[in-house]
């Protein structure tokens, strides 16, 4: 360990007040990336994130012939001629599950060979039922391991103007052939193979996006879309705050009895994880049972919290948080043991949270491993609010998609502590 992979969180006595303002919704600014990379002519995009892993979306853009400028720090100015080049070398996007995913599907209508790598995280994380139904539509696509790298050879056409999709891992495989089919020779359909999607809000975001830059998408049933080739234009495209992000926020203001203004209403969200606030609002009494299916990175901040609820909290419809940046079901039970042995348990993919008021104000010193994730590392920050000794490892991994984490809680006067 180096004197930077070590942070500690110092309980605060008070409650927690003033204004955060949390960052663009990473969702929603690499969705808007890739459709203005898409669209021919020049759109800006304000309000943006600007963190790793839209970074990582920006400079294969730039590999692909695209201009990205970055005139402040939440604004993107794009200029394309509407094609993706095949880029002179691989694609290497880290751990961005959206950029790999949405790459994947839109450069299968490109030209040339392409291939989409990330980090040794990103090539535990599945793609392979996208690539078996670009492979559907007469696409040369290969990921030996069913994670990246994909390698794609594209002839700049579909074979076919219908897929079936299992989205059963994640949503993000209907989000990627939605974006892309707009773009295609004839009008196109996408049909669920079964009833299971990840988080299905991610498609509303989604389509939000494609009309935005418009597209005309139809939907004659929860489980079919019909996409018209319409390509996409160039426009100038605002993106709200992360929701994900505000959960965070959210949380310590309960645990604490703050009042912290983030600038804007839990009802004025889009994202699904804005479904979190009602949530964590009725802390200390969360519900016995939580579905975590439809707001699935919310999850280990209200994890967290349950750790101090009133009574014991299971967490149900979480099977996919195994295949986020790390096992997020191991990783919560292992950091909320690490605190307090027993405190948690994995029942299948479920996670049960013994739930213990009286650990707020105690001294139980824990090394929590993030495991390189953010979200992991972002939550047990707060814990770190009631518990005396709660130390973060590697926690400038929060760069992913909050950059500005730490600063935020030390402006509301949390004391943290890097050794």
């Amino acid at each position: 360990m180096t004197a930077t992979d070590r942070l500690t969180i110092h309980p605060t006595a008070t409650p927690l007040t003033g204004k955060v303002s949390p960052p663009g919704s990473k969702s929603i600014t690499n969705r808007a990336l890739l459709l203005a990379g898409l669209a021919k002519g020049t759109s800006t995009l304000t309000g943006a994130l600007k963190s790793d892993d839209t970074r990582y979306m920006a400079e294969a853009l730039r590999a692909m012939g695209v201009s990205v400028e970055e005139p402040d720090a939440t604004t993107f100015v794009v200029t394309s001629s509407g094609a993706l080049k095949a880029p002179e070398k691989p694609l290497f996007l880290g751990n961005a599950g959206t950029a790999t995913r949405f790459l994947t599907a839109a450069l299968a209508l490109g030209h040339g060979r392409y291939v989409v790598d990330g980090d040794q995280h990103m090539r535990k994380r599945p793609i392979k039922p996208l690539v078996d139904a670009l492979q559907s539509l007469g696409v040369a696509a290969d990921a030996p391991t069913g994670c990246p790298p994909v390698t794609i050879d594209a002839t700049g056409t579909f074979s076919s103007n219908r897929v079936v999709i299992d989205a059963g891992l994640s949503s993000q495989y209907v989000s990627a052939l939605l974006m892309a089919a707009a773009c295609g020779a004839q009008p196109f359909e996408i049909e669920l193979a079964g009833a299971d999607i990840g988080a299905r809000g991610y498609i509303d975001l989604t389509l939000a996006a494609m009309r935005a830059f418009g597209a005309d998408v139809a939907q004659p049933s929860p489980s079919v879309w019909r996409i018209a080739p319409t390509g996409y234009t160039a426009t100038d495209f605002h993106i709200e705050p992360d929701a994900s992000a505000a959960t965070y926020i959210w949380g310590a203001e309960v645990l604490t009895g703050g009042r912290i203004d983030i600038g804007t209403p839990a009802d004025a969200f889009t994202q699904p994880d804005a479904k979190a606030h009602a949530v964590i609002a009725s802390f200390p009494h969360m519900p016995a049972v939580i579905d975590g299916s439809q707001m699935q990175d919310a999850i280990p901040t209200i994890a967290v919290l349950a750790a101090f609820n009133e009574t014991p909290v299971r967490f149900v419809g979480i099977a996919n948080l195994r295949v986020k940046e790390c096992d997020r079901i191991r990783a919560l039970s292992t950091g909320l043991n690490a605190i307090r042995e027993g405190l948690a348990t994995e029942e299948g993919d479920d996670l049960v949270v013994a739930s213990d008021p009286g650990l707020a104000g105690q001294h139980l010193p824990a090394n929590i491993d993030t495991f390189a994730d953010h979200r992991i590392a972002m939550s047990f920050a707060l814990a770190g609010l009631k518990i005396e000794g709660i130390t973060i490892l590697d926690p400038d991994c929060v760069g992913k998609t909050y950059p500005g984490y730490w600063d935020a809680l030390a402006s509301l006067g949390v004391g943290l502590e890097r050794d």
